[in-house]
């Protein structure tokens, strides 16, 4: 009997080491403390105090501006990805599954870098346009690994009897393959989203002058005026975001595998 409960503590204590501080964030949040680190009381003032700051407000458009860019740029490249990788059976698709995979595991301040050097080395004026860029660099592959499982057990004979039927190359993609791909599609997409919704460290090195992000703009927040409470206020928003994305991603993930 002992032993059957170690699962469940290591489950429970698992579940508290990810989600308490989480937790505790939005607690605060709610807090009359300026600095959280009592319980004074209940308050709204600085959800009030947030309404106020048209600087968050106009970097939390900046966030989703870029997020949807990045979203719909990685959902196009991953899936026709993920097809050229599940469809193709050569070198050169083991030097492209290489290439996805290597954004996965490359460190975010590598790949910030690399990315910076890229965009001066071509002229390129760094601007939300570059932050969407460097975005789609490293969600693409998310997406294809989503969209890839997908393709797991599909079954291409359809793709074959829609040719055979007279239909060209692209018809067969956009009325037979696609259809039965969204799903997959939209949980990379959300997946997408969420990560770029949430990025710091790349946006760091790629942004421009006044195309601050939300992570960004907190940090500095943070650092210099110390404003914890508009801070935690502003993050649970973030994060109220973030859940019902990757909630979406699962609902058609498992909708799909139902």
């Amino acid at each position: 009997m002992k032993r059957s409960r170690i699962p469940l503590l290591t489950t429970l204590l698992v579940l508290a080491f990810f989600y308490l501080p989480i937790g505790m964030l939005v607690l605060h949040s709610f807090n009359e403390s300026r600095f959280g680190t009592r319980w004074q009381g209940f308050t709204m003032k600085w959800y009030e105090r947030l309404l106020e700051r048209g600087d968050l407000w106009e970097a939390l458009v900046h966030s989703l501006q870029v997020a949807v860019v990045a979203s719909i740029g990685s959902m196009v490249l991953g899936t026709f990805a993920a097809f050229a990788l599940q469809r193709h059976r050569t070198r050169l698709q083991t030097t492209h599954r290489m290439l996805i995979t290597l954004p996965l595991v490359l460190p975010d301040i590598l790949m910030g870098m690399s990315l910076l050097l890229l965009f001066v080395a071509l002229g390129v004026q760094l601007s939300l346009w570059t932050v969407g860029i460097a975005h789609i660099t490293f969600c693409v592959s998310y997406v294809t690994l989503v969209v890839q499982s997908r393709l797991q057990d599909f079954d291409f004979q359809m793709v074959d009897a829609a040719r055979d039927l007279g239909a060209t190359r692209w018809e067969a993609f956009a009325k037979v393959v696609l259809p039965l791909l969204a799903p997959g599609i939209l949980a990379g997409g959300l997946l997408a989203f969420t990560l770029s919704v949430d990025d710091f460290v790349v946006t760091f090195f790629v942004k421009g002058p006044g195309a601050d992000t939300l992570p960004v703009v907190i940090y500095s927040m943070i650092k210099k005026s110390r404003e914890f409470p508009v801070v935690n206020a502003m993050s649970t928003l973030l994060i109220a975001i973030t859940f019902v994305a990757v909630w979406g991603s699962q609902r058609l993930t498992t909708g799909r595998d139902s």
